[in-house]
């Protein structure tokens, strides 16, 4: 194993309850339009494909409401609109802000007001969904850490600052650039399922059928082993420079001090509301009195989450997997204490001491393909991520998308992803339990194979995969298999991204699976425990079919997971990750083909609107994707069909999910990105500005 470099180279509050104030809010006009409008993204960066749009002093609200509610994209709209409602579509986020008319208290402005989504500079870069925890990465970075620290110490940030999509309870996987021996090198970090879980899991007993999703994944038995600190201590121990202790504390300091509640907590709590509310543990940490969102402002404090980290700081992660922690968390699984009243939590968990006793990172080698001159490197099974990704890459090698007319290059992203992801659903499981033919997959031969069934009209999913196993016959390949669509994945992720004064940079994708994972906060230690199970099939997709992704013990399920880091020349370039489910497969690609092929700057091409094809009947498309005249060319000309992605906590119906990128420059600064508008906007910094 490589070594790491080391230092030779180179006001008043009102107190509601124990630990917690809030301040007056203070009535103030929402920044949120402005705020976009000042970065300059609309309506000068507005892609070219989504039709000409002139500037604009004032955009009447009322647009984004009609956006909202338009729903035929063949339907006539008055000339005088169409325009408008184009920005308005694509502001849709943003001026949700301005309809609610709630403004946050004086603090949590002024930590909003301090994010920015694009940030230039040397000596070390991070992005994250949150400016908590990019300024915990920063901070070790000042400190003397190298990337994989900052990783580390953003990631236990965000437990604190955003504990609905990361934190010890969770898992996640690491795509790490070594400046110093030129290499990748890639760890997972994924949850296994407990020894005593079975194919049938998720089956209702008295009728055999598939348990409802959403009902499966609020009840205990969906969570899985635990694996965040183990691959916290595991990237520190190979990597980094620092001691897990020390990169811990800016969460410490976080947890202790406090932070103010802003728009995008408070939404992300009422998308969990009904299984937070379920348990005792979790409303006493995470909600009002009466069980509601806490108000915007509210000065959180976790203590119990500062005490769970300087025990690990103190003790190590045994602590964790084989001591007072971790029974801990087998204590509140398997004996969940739920509010009086509660009827909805009703299948308790079957995790086991032995389960976390036994749990250990793996180190796979990390996929790769080359694509316009770019070697791009992503994360092995049983993520799906850099198997998919790079044979939509292979399959999109074929086509000259730089000087195709856009909806065409379009088109093509879209039936190679559909093709992919009918490879991916057939044969992408846990390698160590199913034979994953990640070769052939990830062969340029297999891809052209692939490319050859897309045509000048879309294909009707689920279409059948390929036959990644060879010999690669161009277009008699096929599988006997039948096609499936991608199973129900939750979107609730978040992807940091890092890099170092000595060039090491990280890509690292984690989750606790739902906002809010579980909905159970393990009482006494102040974190939430994941449902990461339901990533596994419930059932094949027809009776007797082949799964690879069926429950079974100490298997780890299948994920979307797909942080990736482009080199050129031995030398990174960029790196892309997201959230969002399945479809951060899709994200991360289409990122990259704006960037790499359609000529964007990185924050336009991750900014711009996204559209998601996964071997179903229709595309996951946003608002501002939806209502473009690309969309409706699209439709007219090849047959493609999109569904609107919607919700009713905004701006949640601008999903596929939050991205964040760096890239770096010519000159050697570094550029991280974060979102701009998606969930209030993340947060991009640099060690010096400039």
């Amino acid at each position: 194993m490589v070594e790491p470099p080391r230092l030779s180279d180179a006001p008043l509050a009102l107190e509601l309850r124990v630990g917690r104030s809030v301040e007056e809010p203070v009535a103030q006009p929402s920044s949120g339009l402005t705020k976009v409008l000042q970065m300059g993204i609309v309506p000068r960066d507005i892609p070219p494909w989504l039709g000409s749009a002139q500037a604009v002093d004032a955009p009447d609200c009322r647009l984004a409401e009609r956006a909202e509610g338009y729903t035929d994209p063949a339907r006539p709209m008055p000339p005088e609109e169409a325009v408008m409602l184009r920005i308005a579509s694509f502001l849709a986020a943003a001026l949700a802000m301005v309809l609610i008319g709630v403004a946050p208290a004086n603090a949590a402005r002024k930590a909003e007001q301090d994010s920015q989504a694009v940030a230039i500079g040397t000596g070390g870069a991070v992005a994250s969904m949150d400016r908590y925890a990019s300024q915990a990465g920063i901070d070790v970075l000042k400190r003397g850490g190298n990337a994989i620290d900052a990783a580390v110490a953003t990631g236990s940030a965000m437990g604190v600052s955003v504990p609905f999509v990361a934190g010890p309870g969770g898992g996640g996987f690491m795509v790490i650039y070594l400046a110093k021996s030129h290499q990748i090198v890639t760890l997972d970090g994924r949850e296994t399922c407990p020894a005593a879980c079975t194919p049938t899991m998720f089956l209702d007993p008295k009728t055999g059928q598939p348990l409802g999703y959403t009902f499966a994944s609020d009840q205990p038995i969906s969570t899985g082993v635990p694996a965040m600190v183990a691959l916290w201590d595991r990237a520190i121990a190979l990597y980094g420079r620092e001691r897990l202790a020390g990169d811990l504390q800016p969460a410490i300091s976080l947890a202790r001090r406090g932070f103010r509640v802003n728009q995008d907590f408070q939404q992300l709590t009422e998308s969990g509301l009904s299984t937070l509310r379920a348990y005792t543990a979790s409303r006493d940490l995470l909600l009002t009195p009466s069980g509601d969102p806490l108000p915007l402002g509210y000065l959180l404090k976790n203590p119990d989450l500062a005490r769970t980290y300087e025990l690990l700081a103190k003790h190590g992660p045994s602590f964790f997997y084989d001591g007072p922690i971790g029974e801990a968390v087998v204590q509140a699984d398997d004996h969940p204490v739920v509010y009086p009243g509660t009827t909805s939590i009703t299948i308790p968990g079957i995790m086991t001491v032995n389960d976390l006793r036994s749990y250990a990172v793996r180190t796979p080698a990390p996929t790769h393909v080359n694509y316009r001159g770019l070697a791009v490197y992503g994360m092995a099974p049983p993520s799906s991520g850099g198997s998919t990704e790079g044979e939509i890459l292979n399959i999109l090698s074929g086509f000259n998308l730089a000087t195709e007319p856009r909806v065409t290059a379009l088109f093509h992203f879209l039936e190679a992803s559909r093709l992919a992801y009918a490879d991916r659903n057939a044969y992408v499981g846990d390698p160590e339990f199913v034979n994953v033919p990640l070769s052939g997959l990830l062969s340029p031969d297999f891809a052209a194979t692939r490319r050859c069934l897309i045509g000048d009209a879309a294909l009707s999913s689920p279409v059948a995969p390929g036959d990644p196993f060879g010999p690669f016959d161009p277009c008699g390949g096929s599988s006997t298999a039948s096609g499936a669509a991608a199973a129900s994945e939750a979107h609730h992720t978040n992807n940091i991204v890092t890099m170092d004064k000595w060039g090491n940079v990280v890509a690292y994708t984690n989750t606790i699976n739902f906002f809010g994972g579980s909905g159970q906060v393990v009482p006494g230690y102040g974190f939430l425990l994941n449902n990461e199970m339901t990533d596994f099939d419930f059932a094949p997709s027809s009776p007797g079919a082949y799964d690879p992704n069926l429950p079974a013990g100490g298997k780890q399920p299948r994920s979307s997971m797909g942080p990736i880091i482009a080199l050129r020349d031995g030398k990174p370039v960029f790196s892309i990750g997201a959230a969002g489910g399945s479809t951060i497969i899709t994200t991360v690609v289409q990122t990259l083909i704006n960037h790499v092929d359609f000529g964007m700057p990185m924050p336009a091409a991750l900014a711009a609107p996204r559209v998601s094809q996964r071997n179903q009947a229709t595309s996951l498309a946003e608002p501002a994707f939806y209502y473009s005249p690309v969309a409706q060319e699209l439709e007219q000309r090849f047959g493609e069909k999109f569904t609107l992605a919607t919700g009713p906590i905004l701006p949640l119906d601008s999903y596929p999910g939050d991205a964040t990128a760096l890239q770096v420059l010519r000159d050697g600064r570094m550029e991280p990105v974060a979102e701009p508008v998606r969930l209030f906007g993340g947060s991009a910094l640099v060690v010096h500005e400039g």
